[in-house]
């Protein structure tokens, strides 16, 4: 019997990622119950469910940039294409479009980004930085000229439907973001975990000419990455839609930081290759802990991004670390 037990557990710790996920699970107990130590609001049943329909776009995003770092490269449109979702939908609804005709028209564009950048990197060979970076600026442009240059109006009554099932509704005591983003992460984590088009996505982070040569499309698989990005990265700005009632021109804005915190803090490697969603997840919480319990604390916003900040680096030099083999070694004296 301990004989299974341990084959077990050394299979769960063998698995591509879970040392990581373990480790900032870990860390994630402790930040926790720090934050519990400082102040009683922070343990409320209100500011617990708060807090989760907080971390259920960075998820979103988080799962957005997971998709696209496993396969070795990065998407820094993220935030714009949120942001262009947000005001697309709203001005559309604004227009006396359906809701669920906005919804469908905003998905249909955003995915065009997705595939735009897929292209772009896998086809024409462009370096990741620069065709998102390119990318980013269109569709922030879009999300801009869009309503002319301002905010929308209201999205009015006829969208009730529409922000309760993105972001006021109340399943289960649950606010519906977080099941969205439970419902996102089951399938996109069976796609990464249980398919073939997961696996060719990890094969090409960890080495794009054997993946090539062992017969992967290489084009198919980040250009699918590039447009789970994208599509994720819409709901996210459906959920601020939703939030806020109107289309905000600056919606978005920092969510690239979100996303690649959410996926590096969670063990997600940005040398492609390794990463688990569940670390997403943690990676998440990890980022929605830290800003809801400073926020209770009374730090300023300066404090709060300076603490996200050196988290990222520092778990982004670990895992360079890691994966080069280096090791701190006091040096020899004579």
């Amino acid at each position: 019997m301990n004989a299974e037990k341990r084959s077990v557990t050394s299979r769960i710790l063998e698995t591509r990622g879970m040392p990581q996920v373990i480790t900032v699970t870990a860390g994630l107990f402790v930040i926790f119950a720090v934050f519990s130590m400082l102040g009683d609001n922070f343990l409320s049943a209100r500011n617990m469910r708060n807090l989760m329909r907080q971390a259920a776009p960075i998820l979103i995003v988080g799962i957005a940039q997971s998709f696209v770092l496993i396969t070795g490269n990065i998407d820094l449109s993220i935030g714009s294409v949120l942001g262009m979702s947000c005001m697309t939908s709203a001005t559309l609804m604004t227009k006396g479009v359906s809701p669920l005709a906005s919804v469908g028209i905003t998905v249909f564009l955003c995915l065009l980004i997705g595939l735009l950048n897929g292209q772009l990197v896998a086809k024409c060979s462009l370096p990741p930085f620069i065709a998102t970076l390119g990318t980013m600026t269109i569709a922030r442009g879009i999300a801009q000229i869009v309503n002319n240059n301002r905010n929308t109006d209201s999205i009015g009554e006829g969208a009730r439907a529409f922000r309760s099932l993105f972001y006021y509704g109340d399943f289960g005591g649950v606010y519906s973001p977080v099941w969205i983003a439970a419902a996102l992460w089951l399938v996109f984590n069976f796609i990464l975990s249980s398919t073939r088009t997961g696996r060719h996505i990890y094969a090409v982070g960890s080495n794009i000419d054997a993946a090539r040569m062992s017969g992967v499309n290489i084009n198919y698989t980040v250009t699918s990455a590039y447009l789970v990005s994208a599509f994720c990265s819409c709901v996210a700005g459906l959920v601020t839609c939703a939030a806020g009632g109107i289309g905000a021109m600056d919606a978005g804005n920092m969510y690239e930081l979100y996303a690649v915190a959410a996926s590096v803090i969670g063990g997600v490697s940005t040398l492609g290759g390794q990463g688990l969603l569940l670390g997403t997840v943690v990676g998440a919480l990890i980022w929605s802990v830290l800003q809801n319990g400073l926020i209770l604390a009374g730090a300023p916003v300066a404090i709060r991004n300076i603490a996200v900040g050196i988290i990222v680096v520092i778990s982004v030099l670990l895992d360079i670390v890691v994966r080069s083999g280096k090791r701190i070694r006091p040096k020899k004296t004579t």
